[in-house]
């Protein structure tokens, strides 16, 4: 009998002691298995949604914002299958530009990185905070000839060498970074072995007529470059030059002779689909390129 009560005393110490843990104690003393899924859910600061839209001289849109620091943010993939969406502050996109935009947000595609989204088919441009909401959108030119792939080594080519049916803006997803073109201007690398990048409209050939192009609402207007992606001058300034400051970031150009799931290995976002897609999906297929200085702007 006395050995039985010992036993039935340490049980019920040995009860009360464990309820004294917290979950955590326990399993920092090895007493309780971790959960195998340990992702977090994607989240960011809270952030005021005070935006001022206007419009400049050249005809673009600009969104300013005010946003909080996004310390707690959590590029992985969220374990709840709740879907993070970009912001675009009611402004309307394509279909293809929105799906590319929710995909980068919800799956963390930028890791906390400015992106920009250039949508060749309406030409137009939107540049994103790294939490995925739009900092500001414009018309963009593009290269003359339709495409989605450079000629190889065209970086290499004199301007002279290069027959229109080269000059491609070519699409794919692009780790981008401020720099100097080959005459000292500012400009935005995109991919740097092709000597392509984001830059201030360029108006040394009256001709060409890229202000007036740029003014337009319609796309055909668009093609003329040589295959650079040419802004507004304003916009340039007073969104793409502080979003990239001081940071690398990333450009996706989306296609217009391909699918977008065939240029990015992004997974389908349809609204029945969300909730397995983002919990699926953790190895994507990059195309990165370096940005430098040196080359010419087209």
């Amino acid at each position: 009998m006395h050995k039985i009560a010992v036993i039935i005393v340490k049980a019920f110490c040995l009860v009360f002691l464990t309820g004294c843990f917290t979950p955590q104690q326990l399993v920092a003393a090895g007493r309780v298995d971790q959960p195998l899924n340990s992702e977090r859910s994607l989240s960011a600061s809270a952030h005021k949604d005070l935006a001022d839209t206007g419009s400049g001289q050249e005809g673009y849109q600009l969104v300013y914002q005010v946003v909080d620091p996004y310390d707690n943010m959590d590029s992985r993939l969220p374990a709840t299958g709740h879907f993070r969406q970009a912001n675009f502050e009611g402004e309307n996109v394509s279909q293809d530009v929105r799906q590319v935009a929710d995909w980068v947000v919800g799956s963390g595609d930028n890791r906390r990185l400015p992106f920009v989204i250039i949508d060749k088919t309406n030409a137009k441009v939107f540049v994103f905070y790294p939490e995925g909401r739009l900092r500001g959108s414009a018309p963009v030119l593009l290269g003359l000839e339709r495409g989605d792939d450079s000629v190889p080594d065209i970086g290499k080519r004199a301007m002279s060498d290069i027959r229109p049916e080269e000059r491609i803006t070519p699409a794919g997803r692009f780790i981008a970074s401020l720099g100097r073109n080959y005459h000292g201007k500012n400009v935005l690398w995109v991919d740097y072995n092709a000597a392509i990048s984001l830059h201030p409209v360029v108006t040394n050939r009256p001709e060409e007529r890229r202000l007036q192009r740029l003014a337009t609402p319609t796309p055909q207007d668009k093609r003329i470059s040589y295959g650079c992606i040419n802004v507004p001058v304003k916009f340039f300034k007073n969104v793409v030059h502080p979003a990239f400051t001081d940071t690398n970031g990333v450009v996706y150009v989306l296609p217009e002779t391909r699918s977008i799931h065939e240029v990015f290995a992004m997974y389908n976002i349809d609204k029945n689909q969300r909730r397995q897609s983002a919990v699926r999906t953790n190895a994507r297929k990059k195309r990165p390129s370096s940005g430098r200085s040196g080359r010419y702007s087209w």
